[in-house]
């Protein structure tokens, strides 16, 4: 009987695909004139929607969708659900929406399909938020795939105002850590009630003790963070997302007919809420992403708030001052798009509730709220954590200056800075003297992957070190205070506490790591001035077998100057190219950062002192020749690999009285004062 009742089911769901094709295939020749790039997104569309009427799952996809353009446009508000997937970096957050995708019958091109990025694929992180849709059961789930490292917090707080529900994704082996605490925090002050899923427990180390344990934890954070007696009651799931199957109760392997996401997906039908929207009140959207694009111009991404957008609507952008609201700019809609799986697609209206992205006016950005011409509010904006770290971005005045790149003026790199600032609210921009910027921002790998994607537009500037934002109240000096969370072996705890030490940290909690015999896991807090640069000496303190997480905790009173964290430089006296004859005398004197036949000048930095002072040397100098001839009297030069510093690394590396060169092909360290007797002279004058 329910065979029966499944195949007369997947007959009628055939039989409304057919229309269904036949109206997207109109819509397609339609857009055809207007945008080619469109019709582009959409073939893949067909052809996965066509190829897939055989799966299962393609029915309840084929169903939403045909839902969703019935007449009237817009869709129902009840059957929307916003979710956004928050956790710790690496705790599985990307492969599970590439596992709730293929589930929802998306066609995935490779792992990790919505880390698109160039830098996203190289270095496996997720640097910003993704917003994409997956039909399930007759409803349109709205998916965003946040990042997981601290630095990109504000990514998580731009987006989590977006969302009624959200995924809290916790690796079962590793349990809550400092980010997950921060992502936390966010989603409990806009009122969600997350669910918990435990992922990675088909690992051998997790048990279902191991899984209660860590049920218990992060009952214990959200109680912590204020939650209420609503959110306290989170619903739980367990899960592998490399797997791909979800389950309601700890299971290692579940039965073949379950080895799915379906369990998750009905959990966020069940338990997210859709929408408080009306569909009859005049149209409100607040802005939370912005793109731009070649054609259309400026992308806006947001939720909307109340009414209806449609093609061609008479809009205008607000803007939130203290002397009230302010309008930017008048316009009109001239393209509405959404995203479902991979592709992106354009419809002709959107109702409130949903996510929506919108082009047609050139001048609001993120916070800004768009909006009817009758209306005249504007919505709240997001608040989001201030910035703890500020950089100077400055010209290249290096002598090597403008031989890799093109983008070269102070105006061009002000341009720059200045439109990232737009679109990435969590970095701040402040002109200052002699065509400089102070960039503020979260941390060194914010700053740094800016610099990456700077260098990669063929940018050469001078970035300082990075300073520390300092706050004064009531005469007091704070500081920002990270929390660390640490686990490495035992044998490594002792120079690991001894190099925290010098850098002003504070243990707060210490003991095994559960599962992990002879592992030993450490929570301090220490002031992020402290940990600028320490990831790398760390690496190296453990031999890459520990792991250290950082996240924003507060502002707390000055801790007092640091210990010695770093020894002297070497260098260079004289301009030319590096030769190896030169470079076997100093190898004694330290480490080394060139490698022979490299251009070096006056005050560039060639390596690392092997005490605590700097010095000078010559490392272009060549042997002398003369005429007589002695057997075995040249020496067989061999020199040990130089250290190559990745940008994350110089930027935690350089001194305040440094700067770091940036080109497209090098990143050279260098002092501020190229000139020797200048250095004298500026080091004898107090420091600030």
């Amino acid at each position: 009987m329910e065979t029966g009742h499944r195949h007369r089911a997947i007959f009628r769901a055939t039989r409304m695909v057919g229309p269904l094709v036949r109206a997207l295939w109109s819509t397609t020749r339609k857009s055809i004139s207007s945008s080619s790039a469109s019709s582009s997104y959409l073939k893949p569309f067909l052809h996965a929607r066509a190829a897939g009427i055989s799966r299962s799952f393609s029915v309840a996809t084929a169903t939403a969708a045909a839902n969703a353009a019935a007449p009237g446009g817009a869709l129902d508000p009840s059957r929307l659900r916003n979710v956004a997937v928050i956790a710790h970096v690496d705790h599985g957050k990307t492969t599970l929406m590439d596992r709730l995708l293929r589930q929802c019958g998306a066609e995935i091109p490779h792992e990790r399909a919505l880390d698109s990025n160039q830098l996203e694929k190289e270095r496996g992180i997720t640097i910003a938020s993704k917003i994409t849709s997956i039909s399930w059961k007759e409803n349109e789930l709205n998916m965003v795939d946040t990042p997981g490292h601290a630095d990109f917090g504000g990514e998580v707080e731009r987006v989590v105002g977006m969302v009624e529900g959200a995924i809290l994704v916790v690796d079962a082996g590793e349990g809550p850590l400092a980010q997950t605490k921060f992502v936390l925090a966010k989603a409990l002050r806009y009122g969600l009630r997350p669910i918990l899923l435990l992922n990675k427990v088909d690992r051998p180390s997790v048990s279902e003790e191991r899984c209660d344990e860590v049920e218990s934890l992060v009952f214990d954070l959200f109680a912590n963070l204020g939650a209420s007696e609503e959110q306290l009651d989170f619903p739980v799931l367990y899960a592998s997302a490399k797997e791909g199957w979800a389950s309601s109760t700890f299971t290692k392997n579940p039965p073949d007919d379950t080895k799915n996401m379906s369990k998750l997906l009905d959990a966020i039908v069940k338990y997210v809420p859709p929408p408080t929207a009306n569909l009859d009140e005049p149209f409100q959207m607040l802005v939370s992403m912005m793109a731009k694009d070649d054609y259309v111009g400026r992308i806006l991404t947001g939720r909307i708030t109340s009414g209806v957008v449609r093609i061609n609507d008479r809009v205008h952008g607000l803007h939130s001052t203290d002397s009230g609201v302010v309008k930017v700019e008048d316009g009109k809609v001239v393209k509405l798009r959404k995203n479902r799986g991979m592709i992106s697609y354009d419809v002709d209206c959107a109702g409130a509730g949903d996510i929506i992205s919108m082009a047609g006016l050139k001048s609001p950005s993120i916070g800004h709220t768009v909006a009817n011409v009758e209306v005249m509010t504007a919505l709240p904006t997001v608040e989001l954590d201030p910035p703890t770290i500020s950089m100077t971005f400055g010209v290249n005045d290096s002598p090597l200056a403008g031989l890799d790149g093109s983008q070269l003026t102070g105006g061009k790199i002000g341009d720059r800075l200045l439109a990232e600032a737009e679109t990435n609210l969590a970095i701040n921009v402040i002109p200052g003297l002699a065509e400089s910027y102070e960039v503020q921002g979260r941390g060194e790998l914010q700053l740094g992957i800016l610099l990456e994607n700077m260098r990669r537009e063929s940018f050469e500037l001078s970035v300082s070190p990075p300073k520390v934002m300092y706050k004064f109240e009531k005469g007091v000096k704070l500081e920002p205070i990270e929390e660390v969370t640490i686990e490495v072996n035992e044998e490594h705890v002792g120079v690991v506490m001894e190099a925290l030490s010098h850098r002003r940290a504070e243990v707060t909690d210490m003991g095994p790591v559960p599962g992990n015999f002879g592992r030993s896991r450490m929570t301090l807090t220490c002031p992020s001035r402290g940990l600028v640069g320490y990831r790398s000496v760390f690496s190296s303190d453990t031999r890459g077998t520990g792991f250290m997480h950082r996240a924003f905790m507060a502002y707390e009173k000055y801790r007092g100057p640091l210990g010695n964290v770093r020894k002297g430089v070497l260098v260079s006296c004289a301009r030319g190219t590096t030769t190896a004859y030169a470079l076997m005398s100093l190898e004694p004197r330290g480490t080394l950062f060139v490698s022979p036949g490299v251009e070096a000048y006056d005050g560039m930095i060639v390596g690392e002192h092997s005490r605590d002072t700097d010095l000078d040397v010559n490392p272009v100098r060549n042997k002398e020749l003369n005429n007589i001839r002695s057997a075995g009297k040249d020496e067989n030069v061999k020199l040990s690999p130089p250290r190559r510093m990745t940008l994350e690394e110089a930027i935690g590396y350089v001194a305040s009285d440094e700067l770091i060169e940036v080109t497209p092909h090098n990143i050279r360290l260098r002092k501020r004062y190229l000139d020797a007797n200048k250095r004298k002279t500026m080091s004898k004058r107090p420091k600030e």
